[in-house]
């Protein structure tokens, strides 16, 4: 570290007593706060936005810039916002549509908007098609490198150039067809970070499919809510995948998922490794095909289907403060231009990037920055198997010197990972090919945000921090890199179209509060899967509907930059998987042995957050239950119908919860008890003596 790391933690410590002392002041005089607000003033009062060292871009990078300078990005944020239909029917006419649209915003079924009314176009066909009548043909439009390794190098590595992807996903298609698979039906998908898993993806969007992506970790439960949920005539997958060296059968999951799926017909089986014995998997006849056996017999040769630029192209589903997961809609046109245009201008993406995101396409940031949004752009991406530490913590660092990766985009809970496995692990390896790093999930803690730059981006590399959600489509607070001078652990300033707002509870404006978005943006979801009611009152029932409500917090300084402080809903951010607290209390109530649970986040020095549980007991079992042992049940419970990256970091059994006198838990002071805090106000409880006791509970381990 640099001298000036002590200078500077020591101006941080002054600066964040100096907004403890402005907060706690404001909060002295807000009898009533409400916990949301309570806990966006609290994370003021930690030190968001207390930090004032500022980073340039460089010059020599504004020199090669799409968009250079403040100026710059002043002048199109400003056309952006005061006249958005031209500024973004300008950006949609760079992507090709087969009919214009009649209309660029349709607002009179408010918050159901329709962008590029009328409008046909097709995604796969403006991903790979358009790619190639570019003259990019052969240009690798993915490289791919499998986790095994041997004598310290990869056993697989694939470049599947656009011409190539064009073969690929047009087989696919065919398959799918072959199934019997037809424009509007749903499929999910449910594989490893493998090419075959974007094939699968773009082959949907080529025939106008929906596809449904399941992530890999979750548990056959999951899968089969989500697959009912949507209605999922198919479920694509493969015999199984690496991850740590282990050769995961995804098949066997997907077998137990979808015994209790009635619309599911047919289930598509890819082969990771022919010949494996423990990628053997058992196949149903009548309902299970192997991929192969029909691509064989299919032509590589599939027109892209012409969409209506609101149809749905995919749904995904998302936790919610309710214990159901959400099946977000997103439509084709507008979300086709929100990845295309964010990828363009947050990345800066030139025709000699190798880009990097090493999200899980079964999140919306692999949708957006893996598959869609770099093929939009003509650029190559990279896409990795497995696991940073296989074999061992330099796998990442090798990854980007052997295929020169230029961008990098990743999460704070692996640079916080990185960090803790050590500097050696980087100086293994030779960085210079990098020219712009990322961080996505959940908010980057400044000491984070330093390593970052100085380890991995060697303080030449400009860091887009970037804010945004499922439901968004795409980045809506970010710096753009030729233009905004960062700050570390703040995501800066709204991208173009967004207009961001902190409002109080009343919907005033306050530099801490809860963030706000005023107008529509493309990539806006068209809503909750089924259910119109619970998008409203979910996202649209804030200060009567005049604004979308994310559910962050957040906090504006003196320079109008945004420091996101985190979920003011039942919604924990755990290594960027948002996981819905009810969910897990809903898992829990099913064990006879437990009456009530409360789940809340708290600070984790790894994941951002973590998950504790607080269980009460039903009174026959707490006196002869042990305790120990039914904390094991209760995750292993969690494992089986959510997965393991939803297991509680501590499970506390308690005879009672803090409650306000109307029945209302009061999850603050839980947050409080488990992060060593100072109580708040407990005036508000039924039995404030309830709170000693968890505490109690809680340190005596």
């Amino acid at each position: 570290m640099s001298d000036s790391i002590p200078n500077l933690l020591i101006y941080l410590i002054i600066a964040g007593l100096s907004v403890a002392y402005f907060i706690f002041r404001k909060k002295a005089t807000s009898p009533g706060l409400s916990e949301e607000m309570a806990d966006v003033q609290n994370a003021a009062a930690e030190g968001f936005g207390a930090s004032e060292q500022v980073f340039p871009p460089s010059a020599e990078f504004v020199a090669k810039a799409r968009v250079k300078g403040m100026d710059g990005y002043k002048k199109l944020y400003r056309e952006s916002i005061e006249h958005p239909e031209k500024f973004w029917a300008d950006e949609a006419k760079e992507l090709t549509w087969f009919e214009p649209w009649t209309k660029v915003l349709d607002e009179s079924k408010k918050p159901f908007f329709k962008w590029f009314v009328d409008g046909k176009t097709n995604i796969c066909y403006n991903c790979i098609d358009a790619q190639i009548k570019k003259g990019l043909g052969e240009k690798v439009a993915i490289v791919f490198e499998g986790e095994p390794t041997q004598n310290g190098a990869a056993t697989e590595v694939r470049r599947i150039t656009y011409k190539e992807l064009l073969v690929e996903v047009s087989r696919f298609a065919n398959v799918l067809k072959e199934l019997g698979l037809q424009k509007g039906d749903t499929v999910a998908i449910y594989m490893p970070m493998v090419p075959e898993l974007a094939f699968a993806v773009l082959a949907c969007a080529r025939i106008g499919v929906v596809h449904s992506v399941v992530f890999g970790g979750f548990s056959a439960e999951s899968i089969r809510d989500r697959v009912n949920d949507a209605k999922s005539k198919a479920v694509i997958t493969m015999d199984g995948g690496y991850r740590r060296g282990k050769f995961l059968a995804l098949k066997q999951t997907v077998d137990e998922a979808v015994q209790d799926c009635p619309t599911c017909e047919r289930v598509l089986v890819l082969q990771r490794h022919a010949g494996k014995p423990d990628a053997a998997c058992a196949m149903k006849a009548g309902r299970d095909v192997w991929y192969h056996d029909v691509a064989s017999k299919v032509s590589s040769d599939c027109p892209a289907v012409w969409q209506e630029s609101n149809e749905m192209l995919f749904l995904l589903y998302t936790s919610g403060s309710t214990g159901k997961p959400k099946g977000i809609i997103h439509g084709t046109g507008g979300y086709m231009l929100q990845a295309y245009t964010t990828n363009k201008y947050v990345f800066d993406l030139r025709n000699d990037d190798l880009f990097w995101c090493t999200a899980d396409v079964g999140w919306v940031t692999g949708h957006t920055y893996v598959v869609y949004g770099p093929l939009l752009n003509g650029a190559s991406v990279l896409m990795y198997e497995g696991a940073p530490d296989a074999p061992d913590y330099s796998r990442f660092w090798k990854i980007v010197e052997d295929h020169k990766v230029t961008v990098f985009y990743t999460a704070p809970t692996a640079i916080r990972a990185f960090m803790k496995w050590g500097d050696e692990w980087v100086k293994k390896h030779n960085l210079s090919s990098l020219r712009l790093l990322g961080s996505v999930g959940e908010p980057i803690n400044p000491e984070a945000w330093l390593w970052y730059h100085r380890n991995i981006g060697a303080e030449r590399c400009p860091i887009v921090d970037t804010w945004w959600q499922t439901e968004t489509g795409g980045h809506m607070i970010t710096p753009i890199p030729g233009c905004t001078p960062t700050k570390p652990g703040s995501a800066t300033l709204p991208f173009f179209g967004v207009d961001a707002a902190v409002l109080d509870e009343q919907g005033n404006e306050t530099d801490s509060g809860i963030l706000a978005i005023r107008k529509p943006w493309p990539g806006i979801t068209q809503g909750i899967f089924g259910d119109e009611k619970r998008y409203i009152e979910a996202y649209w029932s804030r200060w009567n509907g005049a604004y979308y409500f994310p559910g962050d917090g957040a906090i504006k300084d003196k320079d109008g930059y945004l420091w996101i402080t985190g979920r003011v809903d039942d919604v924990v951010n755990v290594s960027g998987h948002r996981i819905g607290t009810a969910e897990l209390e809903a898992v829990f109530i099913e064990n006879a042995a437990v009456a009530e649970s409360a789940v809340i986040g708290v600070k984790h020095e790894l994941k951002g957050q973590g998950l504790m549980a607080f269980v009460i007991l039903k009174s026959a079992a707490a006196k002869t239950v042990n305790e120990e042992t039914l904390a094991k049940t209760l995750n292993g419970m969690v494992d089986t119908k959510i997965g393991k990256f939803a297991r509680p970091e501590r499970i506390v059994f308690v005879s009672d919860l803090p409650k306000t006198r109307s029945g209302k838990i009061m999850r603050r002071l839980l947050r409080d008890i488990s992060e060593g805090r100072e109580l708040g106000n407990v005036s508000t409880l039924a039995d404030p003596a309830v709170v000693e006791s968890i505490r109690n509970k809680f340190n005596n381990k």
